[in-house]
């Protein structure tokens, strides 16, 4: 009976300590951060400081280039498919009046910084230059 109350203890010790380990590890990784030096974010700093203006001002251009380099290519490929007969005119406008009207949400899964879910090493999301013609309602595959 002893011998129960031992491995009881010793059991519950290491519950404990196990918890208190793992707590303290999620305490100190949720620190204050306060200077965030991910590269590219000292990249944006000397690029902002070169160029005379606020980081936040140089990531909010990026953000703007991306969305018109999107759109661009969004476009190309919709007229290829109207081109090729994947789809009729009408079918691409109404993907198109739906991509615009969903919602604006970004996934950071993992958040790599470099690439992201497609990055170097990764195991990425194949096709990213949209959703293909399996996502079109109503397209003939």
């Amino acid at each position: 009976m002893w011998r129960s109350k031992k491995f009881i203890i010793g059991a519950v010790l290491l519950v404990a300590l196990v918890l208190a380990g793992s707590i303290g590890g999620i305490v100190y990784a949720q620190g204050d951060n306060e200077e965030d030096t991910s590269p590219r974010l000292t990249l944006l700093d000397k690029v902002a400081d070169k160029l005379g203006i606020d980081r936040q001002q140089l990531e909010d251009a990026f953000t703007e280039a991306i969305d018109e380099m999107r759109d661009e290519a969004q476009a190309k490929w919709l007229e290829k498919a109207v081109d090729e007969g994947w789809l009729t005119e009408e079918e691409a406008q109404q993907y198109l009046e739906w991509w615009q009207a969903r919602p604006d949400v970004q996934f950071n899964f993992g958040d790599r910084g470099f690439g992201g879910l497609g990055g170097p090493g990764g195991h990425g999301l194949r096709g990213r230059c949209g959703p293909g013609i399996g996502f079109i309602p109503e397209a003939e595959k």
